[in-house]
């Protein structure tokens, strides 16, 4: 069995090591220190937002922008369907109800007609939604300005899933610094890692200071331990930091590596019929965190994308399904639903391809000869 091929795999940088380094040497093991205030400075500046809180994971960032913004048990809350489970798991950790909201076709985010109307047929039920967590998927911004107009105009708080989105841009914007509140995550198959992690980011710098008190257990400031809030254990360590400063390094580098390895894909596979990729609209730039595929098996001979991915792991190449609808997950079978069931079609024909970092010449050239051996390319 030949060596395997990820997904996307975490990729060292060389810098992150000295940072860990510092941490040990000066005894700074712990979830504060000066490398969390250093990578929440380098995640501020480089997404253009006033602050930024370092969290243990995305999820964490997720549940805390949920507290700020005041939903609580019983509340509704919009999310997009097309995501992953993460997105819409702090809704009910809130004790509140989430409201899946269905894509629009060119980019796949949340289609800001059916969040109109679910906001609309709420409001007449009596139901004002609190809160809607918008996601950027895979990479690939949202219709921001849009989305928020409608937001603003009935006073629902726009929180941004920007966890696959690092490093993308929306007219010059970062994703997650449109809304009130951004979300961002270092998992170890995110564009850089922590290993584990996340932030939380915002222009409020009382929302983010909340976010931090919240985030070390809600301790009041007293000589003793006192708590008028219930609280978490939520924030990042000060070594998981360091880890993130030294990948902060090469970011730029990862976009452009993860954007090279699309051109690649399309171009040995753009011109096959049956198989289309997600195309940037204008004003839009994605960090394509994964490359996607639709397969349509009525111009493909009948080859499915399962069929693709049976005949890469068949290889030791690792390929994913694109996600599976919220409103299709059993967990959520109860919860409304606004859409014309687009994200159905797009996840039956949906496919992520390898899209790591670390992928070269000879991983090319194995991914390659599976789809020769498909006879879907020559």
């Amino acid at each position: 069995m030949q060596p395997k091929i990820y997904l996307s795999s975490p990729n060292m940088g060389g810098k992150e090591f000295e940072f860990v380094k510092e941490a040990f040497d000066t005894n700074w093991i712990a979830p504060l220190g000066p490398h969390v205030n250093g990578f929440e400075e380098d995640l501020q500046r480089y997404t253009g937002t006033a602050h930024a809180a370092a969290l243990s994971a995305g999820t964490a960032a997720l549940h805390l922008a949920l507290i700020l913004a005041d939903v609580q048990a019983g509340d509704w809350v919009l999310c997009s369907t097309f995501t992953f489970s993460a997105s819409a798991n702090p809704i009910v950790y809130q004790g509140a109800l989430p409201v899946f909201i269905e894509s629009e076709a060119e980019t796949w985010n949340a289609s800001p007609e059916f969040l109109e109307q679910a906001i609309l047929d709420l409001m007449q039920k009596g139901k004002k939604p609190k809160a809607f967590i918008l996601v950027h998927l895979y990479g690939m911004p949202a219709k921001v300005d849009e989305i928020k107009s409608i937001c603003d105009k009935y006073g629902v708080v726009l929180i941004e899933d920007a966890a696959e989105a690092l490093g993308s841009r929306y007219k010059d914007k970062h994703p997650g610094s449109i809304g009130s509140y951004g979300i961002l995550s270092f998992n170890g198959n995110k564009i850089i890692t922590t290993s584990g992690g996340g932030a939380l980011i915002s222009n409020d710098k009382e929302k983010i200071e909340k976010a931090r008190f919240l985030a070390t257990q809600a301790r009041d400031p007293a000589p003793h331990y006192q708590h008028s809030e219930i609280g978490y254990n939520y924030r990042m360590s000060n070594i998981c930091a360091g880890i993130g400063r030294g990948q902060m390094l090469v970011l730029d580098q990862r976009v452009q590596e993860k954007r090279a390895l699309y051109d690649w894909y399309v171009d040995f596979l753009g011109n096959i019929p049956g198989i289309t990729f997600l195309e940037e609209p204008n004003g839009f730039f994605s960090n394509r965190w994964l490359t996607c595929i639709l397969v349509d098996p009525s111009a493909t001979a009948g080859i499915t994308r399962e069929d693709i991915r049976l005949a890469l792991e068949k290889e030791n190449i690792e390929s994913r399904p694109l996600w599976k609808p919220m409103h299709l997950q059993p967990v959520f079978k109860q919860s409304p639903y606004y859409g014309d069931r687009l994200s159905e079609e797009i996840f039956d024909k949906g496919l992520c391809l390898p899209s790591d970092t670390n992928i070269g010449e000879g991983e090319k050239s194995r991914i390659k000869s599976v789809f020769k051996a498909l006879n879907l390319v020559r």
